[in-house]
């Protein structure tokens, strides 16, 4: 899903409730891009706002992320969560959510807060903070690369990120 184009907003609390599938090389995400790269600004200077990213090897662990120019790739700012007694994430829905104004970003997991980004603070300490301006949601499941590594035959094809809903309040 890719509301670029379509819907756009500038902060607010967005939500999604997803299971995430299982395999090497699967790399599930819900994110928020910049909507002045559509305009042709590049990134990482449109600011990206990663709310969940999980690796199919890897279901036990979760990761939030902020990229602008100052810091980006694996330099972001974020932190990874795992769920109460060692869960796997992709065993069932999970909502995770982004309330995100102009003070900063709070993630949370099922209700959770499991990151705190303060616009001040990282402005202090990493670089400006790029996220005052209008974003697009995405949802995808991706498939091999850099971070997630290639399938292999292991892999379950055809592989599914379920999406019971998202919502975005204002």
């Amino acid at each position: 899903m890719n509301t670029g184009d379509k819907f756009e907003f500038t902060y607010g609390r967005v939500e999604a409730r997803i299971k995430v599938p299982k395999g090497n090389g699967l790399w599930p995400a819900f994110w928020m891009m910049g909507a002045d790269f559509l305009d042709g600004r590049p990134w990482p200077y449109n600011g990206e706002v990663d709310i969940m990213e999980v690796l199919g090897k890897d279901v036990k662990t979760s990761y939030s992320t902020v990229h602008a120019p100052a810091y980006n790739g694996g330099g972001g700012i974020g932190g990874l969560y795992t769920l109460p007694g060692d869960a796997d994430y992709s065993d069932d829905f999970h909502v995770w959510a982004a309330h995100w104004d102009s003070k900063g970003i709070v993630y949370s997991l099922d209700g959770r807060t499991v990151l705190t980004l303060d616009k001040a603070r990282i402005e202090q300490t990493r670089g400006p903070w790029v996220f005052d301006h209008p974003f697009y949601l995405i949802l995808n499941l991706a498939v091999g690369g850099d971070w997630p590594g290639p399938p292999d035959a292991s892999t379950p094809f055809p592989a599914k990120m379920l999406v019971d809903y998202v919502r975005v309040y204002q």
